[in-house]
């Protein structure tokens, strides 16, 4: 262990909506912790996301434990704005020991301790917490002809909004919410063409974001048990809030079939048909931002770290909050992270 290495039982890595969670029930707790962060200001991941960006279920379900969302001077779901504000609020309410910026470059094992390798320094933890959830890891599939293509192409995590896109024409490919939500915000201002793998389905109009979490919790209890519950895909993929039930009454929620091929003006499908457009946008989702682990060499078969809840089977001193389902129901969203928190802070106290 070096001179220069700060101690803290508990390492956090990232102040986004989990690591917020995290350090709430730590302190809760009474564990000596620290939370790095690599933004220069509060918000996490919806710092950058675009304006109109809305959450998938009202600021009342929407909450982190210890403070209520507060509800948008709309009444509506909640805009990225909005959810930055609130958690502002919420580390300060709680003084969370947050360090920023101070991207987390690397964990290596040192001894009984885990270090942590920072732009703001090192410290050495007996646990350390990865809460770097998935924004800063884009994903785009390679399809034949996509480093020919001549016009735009951008990853929905670069998109800011609608106006420089006027008049120009636009695919936007995925089958989500982010493709849902900004085909109907470009929509209203140029030419769309929507291509998914297969025919979106919107979830009916009374099914929102806290009814999808309490969902994904009996289907891993279910799971768990050995038993089978419903899927959410049985639903549908996308929330209807309302500018995509907006966009749903205006007819221009109409997807075609996915494209095999990129060409140098736009796209092509296998039946020979072509269309022609100027930018792409790719809502095609987020890989986990777990680089500044591999020096641990955790990842198994498939390149996935084997965990047991968030706790990483290879390296116990280790947990992974916020990724989705997979280390916890629903743990990528507001209301999920803060359920996976709770259990996860047990855990770390027992360890400790």
């Amino acid at each position: 262990m070096t001179g220069t290495a700060r101690l803290a039982d508990v390492v956090i890595v990232g102040a986004g909506q989990a690591g917020l969670a995290a350090g709430y029930y730590l302190r809760r707790a009474g564990v000596d912790f620290v939370i790095l962060d690599a933004g220069q200001a509060p918000g996490g991941a919806w710092r950058h996301a675009w304006p109109s960006l809305r959450l998938f279920s009202p600021a009342q379900y929407s909450s982190l434990h210890g403070r209520m969302m507060p509800i948008p001077a709309d009444g509506g779901y909640p805009d990225a704005a909005h959810v930055v504000a609130y958690l502002a609020d919420y580390e300060q309410r709680y003084r969370l020991p947050i360090v920023r910026p101070a991207a987390v470059r690397a964990v290596r094992r040192a001894g009984d301790r885990l270090a942590v390798e920072s732009a703001a320094g090192a410290w050495h933890a007996r646990v350390v917490v990865s809460a770097t959830g998935t924004w800063w890891r884009p994903y785009v599939p390679h399809y034949p002809g996509i480093r020919c293509f001549r016009g735009e192409q951008l990853h929905a995590a670069g998109y800011q909004g609608p106006e420089p896109f006027r008049g120009r024409r636009v695919m936007v490919v995925g089958g989500g919410n982010s493709a849902a939500q900004i085909l109907a915000e470009l929509s209203q201002v140029t030419q769309t063409t929507w291509a998914t793998l297969r025919p979106p389905r919107l979830l009916p109009d009374e099914i929102d974001g806290r009814a999808l979490f309490d969902l994904a919790t009996r289907r891993h209890r279910a799971a768990l048990a050995g038993q089978n519950a419903d899927s959410i895909g049985d639903l549908g993929d996308i929330v209807a809030v309302p500018p995509v039930r907006e966009a749903r009454d205006r007819g221009v929620l109409k997807a075609e079939p996915m494209f095999s091929r990129i060409t140098p003006d736009g796209v092509a499908w296998d039946d020979g048909s072509t269309a022609a457009c100027d930018v792409i946008v790719w809502c095609t989702g987020f890989r986990p931002a777990l680089a500044h682990l591999a020096p641990l060499r955790l990842r198994g078969p498939g390149g996935v770290i084997p965990t047991d809840g968030t706790r990483v089977l290879a390296e116990p001193r280790l947990h992974l909050l916020g990724y989705g389902d997979w280390t916890g129901p629903a743990s990528a969203t507001l209301i999920g992270a803060g359920r996976t928190a709770r259990q996860m802070a047990a855990e770390i106290t027992a360890q400790l």
